[in-house]
């Protein structure tokens, strides 16, 4: 089902141009200041309101439930908008929302249900943000540059996902849980900035249609579903964020209360996940040019859920370690995988149907997360953190199997 050159996305000008490197920066300082409010919220939520492993699932569950609120129809309401126009109200509403919890902190009003619900909102706006974002990007260079872009922009990432948790914990020792979430706000601030520096001519216009809004909702699901190499591509990333979000859940409660680390360890444990993330993104590129994209997708996905291992094996003196051994080659996987299929379907979409099949795939995949997350708390809540995190590492091993059993076993390239 791969389409022609002919229906691969225009772009405005080379990569080199400013357009894409203001994109990048945008990108860059966004995912630094989410990196702050990853280790900060759960532990805003433990540390000033004193929750319990299931209130921390609920908060996370809550941060990722856009992708099942709003998950399938984001396409269609994205492609209504500029897209340039529409991340950038969705940074200046982010920043607000995160904004709010140091504000109400300062007054002593801060709740349980405050995070909750500015954890759903700014996930509906996410969600929003990313499907527009990944649709962007077609625009704004070549066909031929996606991979590298891709690679680009994920190895940026990793290296804010580094350096985010770790800054978040020592913001948080120095200033507070909730006082260090105005550095997320300030970065949400900056992204729209340098977004609104794209040249106009970067931003395309929306697609417009005469279809019902379910039809249209429908086409970019059947598209998703029918491919017989997204199909199963989905599938394994499902898993894998089944497990992440079980994993983001029961983590902040086992190194701080299991391990007994203080904030300060704990930033720089998650900022492993930076570390593998960094890695999976350096050496994607040329692994798939040596073993193909398809062979390197079935490594990535083996691999990062075997190491996963060692999260709930970390004992002792080694915790902080093992952990963190765990937190990186699961985020490794994740990332050489999520590079290359994205890449793919960025190649093989109608750029019509592009914001839709995005969409799609975010309401399948993203999706899982919140549902991981509430198994993920409540079974740390019934029968202990480390048992809940080998049965969270259990289910990462379904995203190898999804690939194993399709089309992409067979084939060197997703593409073939």
């Amino acid at each position: 089902m791969a389409t022609s050159p002919q229906t691969t996305a225009p772009h405005s000008g080379a990569s080199s141009g400013s357009g894409f490197w203001y994109f990048w920066a945008a990108s860059g300082i966004s995912s630094l200041g989410s990196g702050i409010t990853a280790i900060a919220l759960p532990l805003t939520a433990l540390v000033v309101l004193d929750a319990s492993a299931f209130e921390v699932g609920i908060i996370t569950a809550a941060s990722y439930a856009g992708a099942v609120l709003i998950g399938l129809p984001a396409g269609v309401i994205v492609q209504r908008f500029p897209m340039r126009g529409l991340q950038v109200a969705m940074d200046l509403i982010r920043a607000a929302l995160i904004a709010s919890v140091p504000v109400a902190a300062w007054l002593h009003m801060l709740t349980l249900t405050q995070l909750v619900l500015v954890g759903l909102f700014i996930s509906l706006a996410n969600i929003l943000f990313d499907v527009a974002n990944t649709s962007f990007l077609p625009a704004l260079v070549s066909k031929e540059e996606l991979t590298a872009r891709n690679s680009l922009l994920s190895g940026t990432l990793a290296t804010t996902q580094l350096a985010g948790p770790s800054l978040g914990g020592l913001l948080v020792q120095m200033l507070g849980a909730a006082t260090s979430l105005l550095t997320d706000a300030v970065s949400y601030l900056l992204s729209a900035v340098f977004l609104w520096r794209i040249p106009g001519k970067g931003s395309r216009l929306p697609a417009r249609s005469h279809e019902p809004f379910t039809e249209q909702i429908k086409a970019g699901v059947r598209f998703v579903l029918r491919h017989p190499v997204i199909r199963p591509c989905v599938l394994a990333s499902t898993a894998f964020n089944l497990s992440s979000g079980a994993l983001l859940a029961i983590a902040p409660v086992f190194l701080v209360r299991t391990a007994g680390l203080s904030a300060g360890t704990v930033g720089l444990v998650l900022a492993c996940d930076g570390v593998g993330a960094l890695a999976g993104a350096a050496v994607t590129t040329r692994l798939a040019a040596t073993i193909g994209s398809a062979r390197a997708s079935l490594a990535a996905t083996a691999v990062g859920a075997v190491i996963t291992l060692c999260m709930p094996l970390a004992h002792s003196s080694w915790t902080a370690v093992c952990f963190g051994l765990g937190q990186a080659g699961f985020a490794a996987g994740i990332t050489a995988f999520s590079i290359l299929t994205r890449t793919h379907r960025q190649s093989v979409t109608p750029p019509d149907l592009l914001p839709r099949v995005v969409a799609s795939v975010r309401f399948f995949t993203w999706g899982a997360i919140p549902i991981g997350a509430l198994l993920g708390g409540s079974s740390a809540e019934a029968f202990g953190a480390r048992n809940a995190l080998f049965a969270g590492c259990a289910v990462a091993f379904l995203a190898p199997l999804a690939l194993f059993l399709s089309k992409v076993r067979h084939t060197r390239d997703l593409t073939d």
